[in-house]
């Protein structure tokens, strides 16, 4: 018979089906699991985290920056503004291609290399969608051009902020200074919370020495955004905190006549309230304009200022060092007293010349060249001082030894930095054997100090340095680190006091007579300016000479080109009972102190005689 062969397998298929039913199930559970527990990590693990990340896309933080302190003189006359301008930005995270934005841009708005220089090393210091700049005071055109196309640029943002201006410019450029954009390294000395969208900061001069006060505190705002990154409206809003505003004690007519004095000329004029250390004309010449450094100088126009003959980017009034020449004789004057060395009527033989005992060389007085011999047989202080003899303090400096020109010296403020209120301040050089054995490692020479008795060879010191000894010579010993600033959002500063110069009141009465002497005596060395004169003033002038003279030459100022000739120099205070005014003045390359003392005359003249100095129109407010 046929073996019958059987067609299904009921239990074995019952068993596969079986299997195959766990499984599923199995497999379905498990994929169900999983779904739970991501669903677990979402909603509750990590659910704070991922409304975190919803939010914000939807709700963003803003910096609100500051309103930066304005600044003032005395008078109330504005000096640094803030000017409205607009500023084209982009939030990278919210630009699908930046290179092709940034292209588009440039089509549509000039936009140069060295703006996208800033805006790449920009980029790489902010915080995620913090907009980062590209151009600066845009047009009312090319605000125009970018609305037109902002469907098409998602991420481009323009926005109004306030930007620095200075209306007066090249007139108070080293007295107040400027602020710029903030560079690489700024950005990581700075605390960046502080700085959230401010993008200028303080550079130099009081810009840079108050900038603290001046930038004040950021504020924030939450704002909820739609897709395209817009402000839809203000959820929460924190002010910032405005700038304190500055008043100066600079008197802007003041500083204009200081100015105008100087004229071409390469110089500095510093001058200060003897009562209280305020500064009332500080002026470097040639100077810039300020403006030309907020939002970022030119190649151009940068190279045209660094590699000028003239740097008129140093400020000459507290950078420059210069012999102070016979400027110091009133203090080595006081110097001599005080140490017991000569009285007012000590007299030294003046045959035009002097020489230390052993040694031949002759050390020359100036008006030898002149009349070939000395200004009189025997001189005393007060003629030493009103015709600035030479061989008085010759022979005064090599009694007095240079260690003890130091410590007398000294508390004038010489070859000490000033303290004024701005920066780069330089601190001269008041020499002494150890002075010159720890800055050249040799020993100190006779002849040495006979040259810094009349305030050449290793001496130095700054214009603000002469102005700050003037009103210790003013005030009979009392004097204070000069202020630029007056008072700080309405509070008043004051003036930290220096040590006083001691003297006796003798002795202060017998300098000041002879400064007097200087420009109202009959062979006083200022005399030229006494005429017609409604005050009395006393002065002293200064000579530095630039280059060296060999031994038995003469200077021939025709002969010498213009920048190795003499430095002018004067010191002067007035009216000489009360001085309200004390005033140092430096003309470089200028022959001698003529070019200097007619400035002196002009700025204290319209100090104590204009009932009203002038003002600088500002000119119209230009809105960009």
């Amino acid at each position: 018979m046929p073996q019958h062969i059987a067609l299904k397998d009921p239990n074995r298929e019952s068993r596969i089906f079986s299997a195959r039913t766990i499984t599923a199930i199995l497999i379905v559970t498990g994929l169900l699991g999983i779904i739970l527990a991501r669903y677990h990590t979402l909603q509750i693990t990590e659910y704070e985290t991922y409304r975190t990340q919803s939010e914000r896309n939807r709700v963003q933080l803003q910096p609100l920056p500051p309103k930066r302190g304005l600044i003032y003189d005395r008078n109330g006359v504005l000096l640094a503004d803030n000017r409205p301008s607009h500023l084209l930005s982009i939030v990278v995270e919210r630009v699908p291609d930046l290179e092709q934005t940034l292209a588009e841009l440039r089509q549509l708005v000039p936009v140069s290399d060295a703006d996208l220089e800033a805006f790449y090393k920009k980029k790489n210091q902010r915080r995620p969608y913090e907009a980062v700049p590209l151009r600066f005071r845009l047009t009312e055109s090319e605000r125009a051009v970018l609305a037109v196309n902002r469907h098409r640029l998602p991420g481009v943002t323009v926005e109004a902020q306030l930007v620095r201006h200075y209306p007066h410019g090249e007139l108070f450029s080293h007295a107040i200074g400027y602020v710029g954009r903030i560079n690489e390294r700024e950005t990581f000395e700075l605390d960046a919370s502080d700085y959230r969208g401010t993008f200028h900061i303080g550079k130099v001069g009081v810009e840079k020495y108050y900038e603290d006060l001046l930038h004040g505190e950021v504020g924030y705002q939450n704002v909820e955004t739609n897709a395209h990154g817009r402000v839809l409206r203000v959820l929460e809003r924190f002010d910032p905190k405005p700038g304190a505003d500055l008043v100066l004690h600079l008197d802007i007519g003041l500083q204009r006549v200081a100015f105008d004095a100087l004229g071409d000329q390469r110089g500095a004029v510093v001058a200060m309230d003897p009562a209280t250390g305020g500064v009332l004309a500080l002026v470097s010449t040639p100077g810039y304009d300020s403006n030309l450094f907020v939002n970022g100088i030119s190649s151009a126009d940068y190279s045209a200022l660094r590699d000028s003959p003239d740097v008129p980017l140093f400020n000459r009034a507290v950078q420059g060092q210069y012999p102070p020449g016979s400027t110091i004789k009133p203090m080595m004057a006081m110097a001599g007293l005080k140490s017991g060395l000569v009285t007012p009527e000590y007299t030294v033989p003046d045959p035009g010349w002097y020489s230390l005992p052993g040694d031949s060389r002759r050390y020359r007085d100036w008006i030898l060249k002149i009349r070939g011999t000395g200004h009189a047989p025997r001189v005393d202080m007060e003629m030493a001082i009103a015709e600035s003899c030479d061989v008085y303090f010759y022979d005064l400096a090599r009694r007095m030894t240079i260690d003890g020109m130091y410590e007398y010296l000294h508390p004038f403020g010489l070859g000490e930095r000033s303290g004024i209120d701005t920066t780069n301040e330089r601190r001269g050089v008041l020499p002494s054997t150890r002075w010159k054995r720890d800055a050249m490692n040799q020993p100190w020479y006779p002849g040495e100090t006979i040259s810094a008795g009349i305030g050449q060879g290793y001496m130095l010191a700054t214009p603000v340095q002469l102005a700050v000894a003037t009103t210790a010579l003013a005030t009979r010993g009392t004097h204070y680190s000069p202020r630029l600033v007056r008072s700080i959002n309405g509070e008043v500063v004051s003036a930290p006091e220096l040590t006083p110069v001691q003297g006796s009141e003798e002795h202060w009465s017998a300098v000041q007579n002879a400064m007097r002497e200087v420009v109202h005596g009959r062979r006083g060395s200022a005399r030229k300016i006494a005429a017609g004169i409604q005050y009395e003033m006393a002065g002293k002038t200064g000579t530095a000479q630039v280059i060296g003279i060999a031994q038995g030459e003469i200077y021939r100022e025709e002969e010498v080109a213009e920048r190795h000739r003499n430095h002018g120099l004067f010191i002067a205070f007035a009216p000489l009972e009360a001085p309200t005014i004390a005033v140092a003045v430096i003309v470089e390359n200028g022959g001698g102190s003529s070019a200097a003392y007619p400035i002196a005359r002009q700025v204290i003249d319209a100090w104590l005689l204009d009932e009203e100095l002038p003002v600088e129109d500002a000119g119209p407010v230009e809105v960009n």
